[in-house]
């Protein structure tokens, strides 16, 4: 009965160190699957950005008077950065045009928020660069507000 007992022993040996064997590449694998795979997905990009264009001549435009909602008004003056790709001082009449059509109507309330000024400043820097590209080259690259006074 005893020599009965030991091959069973011996069968079972074999399987259990298979199955650990399995185990041990199985997260293995998945160590290095996962790795790899943050390795890639967090590794500093190789492509090139497009560099920051050369600050050129600052042209200021005149005041210009905003209607606001409720009889109040906004005095609104803006100075455009070009860029050094400028071969002259740009028009500000496109930017005009696009402060006036942001800021109209708008609640005086909503323009006396600090948060919500840097929000809308944001927005009109950002209509105004694309209004300026041409052939994908940016002629504006910063808006400064030097008059903001609301009545």
């Amino acid at each position: 009965m005893a020599s009965e007992e030991k091959p069973a022993e011996t069968e079972e040996a074999p399987r259990k160190s298979k199955k650990k064997l399995i185990m041990i590449i199985a997260i293995v694998l998945v160590l290095l699957g996962g790795g790899g795979g943050g390795y890639f997905m967090f590794k500093p990009s190789t492509a090139t950005a497009e560099p920051e264009p050369e600050p050129g001549v600052v042209v200021p435009l005149d005041a210009i008077t905003i209607n606001l909602a409720d009889g109040h008004f906004l005095k609104l003056r803006l100075s455009l950065q070009a860029t050094t790709a400028v071969a002259e001082a740009p028009d500000g009449s496109k930017a005009l045009d696009i402060a006036i059509d942001l800021y109209s109507n708008m609640d005086m309330a909503e323009l006396m928020s600090n948060a919500e000024r840097e929000r809308l400043k944001k927005e009109l820097k950002d209509k105004i660069e694309k209004a300026y590209t041409v052939d994908k080259e940016k002629e504006i690259m910063d808006v400064y507000f030097t008059s903001f006074v609301i009545q």
